[in-house]
C-alpha cells in the first residue's frame, strides 16, 4: 500500500486548517529512511481550544470520526475514516520529550506532493521517544534503524 496520496491529502488539510501538528512515530521516521512500516499516522499537537475546532474540521473535510481516547488520563485523539481505515492520531504530549516548541525547532518539512509538505520531527527524537516509552515495538524499531545504519557505513 503506498500512504503518499494519504499522507499528502493530510497535508494539504493540516495547511488548510493552519494546525501546527508534527508527524511523529514510525510514519515519521519511515519518511527519514528508517525501515519500518505503520498503517497509522501520529502528530503532536498543542493543547489548546483552538487545535479542538481545526481537528474538528479536519475530521469534517475527511468524512471521518472524531474519538476521544479509552483512558482518561491519555491526551490521544483519534480520526478515523471506516471507508479507508485511515488512521491519525494526534497527541499532546509524548515519551521523553518536554516541550512541542523545541520538537518544532529541530523538525523539517518534507514535501509529500506537489504543494504539500508535512513537519516531520527529527529522527533523534523520534528514537529518544521509543527508547524512553520502552514498549517491544518501539525497541525493535531502534534495533532495525541500527542495524540499517550500520549496514549503510560499511557500503
Amino acid at each position: 500500500m503506498n500512504a503518499q496520496p494519504i499522507l499528502a491529502l493530510v497535508a494539504r488539510l493540516l495547511a488548510k486548517h493552519k494546525l501546527d501538528a508534527i508527524l511523529i512515530g514510525n510514519a515519521a521516521a519511515a519518511l527519514q529512511g528508517a525501515p519500518v512500516t505503520t498503517v497509522d499516522l501520529d502528530f503532536l499537537i498543542r493543547p489548546t481550544r483552538a487545535n479542538n475546532q481545526k481537528l474538528k474540521a479536519l475530521t469534517a473535510d475527511l468524512k471521518a470520526t472524531l474519538f476521544r481516547p479509552f483512558y482518561p488520563a491519555s491526551s490521544l485523539v483519534r480520526i478515523m475514516r471506516d471507508t479507508d481505515t485511515l488512521q491519525l492520531d494526534f497527541m499532546t504530549e509524548i515519551h521523553g520529550m518536554n516541550s512541542f516548541e523545541g520538537i518544532r525547532a529541530r523538525a523539517s518539512k518534507i514535501p509529500v506532493d506537489t504543494g504539500a509538505a508535512v513537519q516531520v520531527a527529527a529522527l533523534a527524537d523520534i528514537m529518544r521517544s521509543k527508547r524512553s516509552a520502552g514498549r517491544p515495538k518501539d525497541l525493535a524499531v531502534i534495533h532495525a534503524s541500527k542495524k540499517k545504519k550500520k549496514k549503510k557505513k560499511k557500503n
